[in-house]
């Protein structure tokens, strides 16, 4: 029987879930989602930082739960699968409240979904229409107007909304008053103006001025993004005395420090606190 949790991950630092080389203005994008241009982190990378985490334990063992190396990779699967990272809140900056945890009903719909199967049934999802929905009493709220970047938006307060401000508080995130729902598209928009771009130089040591083609911009997710992803578990199948249940109480021992995730690693990118639910 397979057993199912929640790794919640809350960024630190600016995280970036690169794809390599870009074909715009930004060198170095975030990883996006086809059909919806959400940004996530793949699940290979998250898999792949576990594993490394996973260093000290014997080799049976991180081959039972991960999977044995490549050359051997015909031997048995992993017993152990990590779905990608989702989306589920973005830190906007704010007039009021200092930022906003940002969301809409299709990232908190589909959100449920997932938490449904590790038994952590989340609120009902309400739709915004042209407003953006608020916690009563929100920081957020400028009589009557959500201040976000350059948005000014009309505002609605809702019990729902302190509903979900309840459910995630046991993350132990600064939400309280900074959940803002706003109409999926306004979210669109804002998935693709509020991430942070950097610009990247390395100068020449004598001249000090910008070595010819090292000036090149990234693309991250800002800290105190929230994402989320799936585990699912099943009993080992290379004969060690594993259950799912077992497999994923020794991943939450892995998660006893942040863990590094993404690219740029060396410049501080990537710190996320984890949680995890269901275990």
């Amino acid at each position: 029987m397979d057993k199912k949790a929640l790794l919640f991950l809350h960024a630190l630092s600016p995280l970036h879930p690169g794809v390599g080389q870009g074909v715009g203005a930004v060198d170095l994008p975030v990883a996006r989602e086809k059909a919806t241009g959400i940004p996530y982190l793949p699940g290979s990378s998250l898999k792949g930082v576990l594993r490394d985490e996973a260093r000290a334990w014997p080799k049976e063992e991180v081959a039972a739960v991960f999977g044995p190396e490549t050359e051997a990779a015909h031997e048995h699967a992993a017993a152990l699968q990590v779905g990608d990272a989702k989306l589920l809140l973005l830190p906007v900056r704010s007039l009021y409240g200092l930022f906003a945890y940002a969301t809409s009903p299709y990232l908190l719909t589909r959100f449920r979904r997932e938490a449904e199967l590790v038994g952590r049934p989340a609120p009902q999802v309400t739709e915004p229409g042209e407003k953006a929905l608020l916690a009563p009493k929100s920081r957020l709220n400028g009589e009557g107007v959500l201040y976000l970047e350059d948005l000014d938006l009309p505002v609605e307060e809702l019990e729902a909304v302190q509903a979900w401000e309840n459910y995630l508080a046991p993350l132990d995130l600064p939400i309280q008053g900074r959940l803002a729902v706003l109409p999926d598209n306004v979210m669109a928009f804002l998935l693709e103006t509020a991430t942070e771009v950097v610009a990247r130089i390395r100068l020449e040591d004598d001249k000090k001025t910008v070595a010819q083609g090292a000036l090149w911009y990234e693309e991250n997710l800002p800290a105190e993004t929230l994402l989320y992803a799936l585990l699912r578990a099943e009993r080992a199948r290379n004969g060690q005395d594993l259950s799912a249940e077992g497999i994923l109480a020794k991943v939450k021992g892995l998660l006893e420090r942040p863990l590094q995730l993404g690219g740029k690693a060396t410049v501080g990118r990537g710190l996320c606190r984890t949680v995890l639910w269901g275990v």
